[in-house]
């Protein structure tokens, strides 16, 4: 069987309880503008102005009353939206501080993360991808430690590079 040659996630859609209210956030916290909003407001489609897509992300209204996400039964986990550098990073983690939507985060030696959770509870992650050639041990393996951004910053942030 030959595989789909598959190059990266080219955009998410989300069910949410108020398409225009979770445009808010998406907007504020990431930056992300809208594409269009059609049916009076009911699907919104939004773009990083840091990308080349059409649409990075979709959000289709389902109403006030939908249920949260349960977590552990199948289906959707997190999207992982990627930022160029660990700075970038690091200003991840205030913006989403300052929105009350900071959850947690990892250090996975590949990347760097945050996690956080959007107004219906829908969770996704930041993440900065560690250059390839620094991944050593970790490269074959899958691990969750606790993040240090600060020292992450002080090696491979603008002022790290620096001093390099």
């Amino acid at each position: 069987m030959t595989a789909i040659p598959v190059a990266r996630l080219n955009h998410a859609v989300l069910y949410v309880r108020d398409a225009t209210r979770s445009a808010e956030f998406y907007g504020r916290v990431f930056g992300f503008e809208v594409v269009e909003s059609a049916f009076g407001g009911r699907a919104v489609f939004m773009r990083s102005p840091n990308g080349d897509n059409h649409h990075d992300l979709g959000l289709f209204s389902v109403g006030p009353d939908a249920p949260r996400p349960t977590r552990g039964s199948t289906g959707l986990y997190h999207l992982a939206w990627e930022v160029p550098t660990i700075d970038d990073l690091a200003l991840a983690a205030k913006v989403l501080s300052e929105a009350g939507a900071l959850g947690g985060s990892s250090d996975h030696g590949v990347s760097k993360s945050l996690y956080g959770v959007d107004p219906d509870g829908i969770e996704f992650e930041i993440m900065w991808r560690v250059p390839r050639e620094a991944w050593g041990e970790y490269a074959d393996k899958g691990v969750v430690l606790p993040l240090d951004l600060d020292a992450e910053v002080r090696r491979w942030g603008a002022a790290g590079a620096a001093r390099a």
